[in-house]
């Protein structure tokens, strides 16, 4: 009788097709990310090394150009003051925001909502936008009085234009067609605001916010300046202006440097709200999101 031997399949063969495939994909992964981070990130070390190095080789004194290792030391030294002055500056900076915010989209769904109320009201908030901040901030102070109120007053001026500039834009920029479409449906001017203007002006509020966002720290450190609290609860634009008088160059930096910090954090926070919001419907982050 013939024997009969039953071969199990081979399934070497779709092993290795599948870490190939995976090889692959990290590998393009890899090369992804190496064009994105390496480049800065090399420059960056570059810039570093080359400042340590110079510092070092010139003798150049620490209060007219710290090292880098000086700044890290002088954070590290002052890291509990340090943390009180950026907590400060962000709670200011968020509150300053969200003013800019409310009352930014508010007043552009207003001055949209009318052509007459736009022409009445819009020139006053472009001749309040070229008024220097430094120029009004002691009329704030007065107002106001020195300390948190008058700071996120600041930051709120400062943030306010670029939301209701960019609001208004997008809400003026609804396509007519559509615009028709809710007429010939009777639907109300409210109705063709809130279900219409707002949702197509969403592109142009988020790039408001992502300018508001960083002005938004800027007016808070501005403020600091000219109506700062001080002592252990002044945010950094006290903490830079006490380092300055007392030539602590490093930590001068050092507060420098978390503004920027804190900056760069507000505006990706902002760009990720923008690409939650906009990557399912909007070509812009659309393509950014496959890119």
């Amino acid at each position: 009788m013939r024997e009969e031997t039953m071969t199990s399949p081979d399934l070497s063969f779709g092993t290795s097709a599948g870490e190939n495939k995976a090889a692959k994909l990290s590998h393009s992964l890899l090369r992804k990310g190496w064009k994105r981070f390496g480049p800065p990130s090399v420059a960056f070390i570059l810039f570093i090394g080359g400042w340590e190095l110079f510092c070092r080789i010139s003798g150049l004194k620490p209060y007219l150009l710290p090292k880098p290792s000086d700044i890290v030391m002088a954070a590290s030294e002052n890291a509990s003051n340090l943390w009180v002055s950026v907590y400060t500056t962000i709670t200011e900076a968020v509150l300053g925001f969200l003013l800019s915010i409310i009352l930014g989209v508010g007043f552009a769904v207003l001055l949209a909502s009318s052509k007459l109320i736009e022409r009445s009201i819009y020139p006053y908030a472009i001749i309040m936008q070229t008024i220097p901040i430094v120029a009004i901030a002691p009329i704030i102070v007065i107002w106001f009085g020195a300390g948190m109120n008058a700071i996120i007053i600041i930051a709120f001026l400062i943030g306010f234009f670029p939301m209701l500039s960019n609001t208004l834009i997008g809400l003026n920029s609804t396509d007519h067609n559509m615009k028709n479409l809710f007429y010939l449906y009777n639907a109300s001017p409210l109705q063709t605001m809130l279900r219409l203007r707002i949702p197509a002006a969403l592109p142009y509020i988020v790039a408001g916010l992502k300018i508001s966002c960083t002005l938004a720290v800027i007016g808070a450190i501005v403020g600091e300046y000219i109506a700062g609290i001080g002592g252990g609860n002044g945010g950094l634009g006290y903490a830079i202006t006490v380092a300055s008088s007392r030539l602590q160059t490093a930590y001068l930096f050092a507060c420098g440097l978390s503004a920027s910090l804190l900056g760069i954090a507000f505006f990706l926070l902002v760009n990720a709200f923008s690409k939650w919001l906009l990557s399912s419907w909007h070509e812009s982050e659309m393509k950014s999101s496959e890119g």
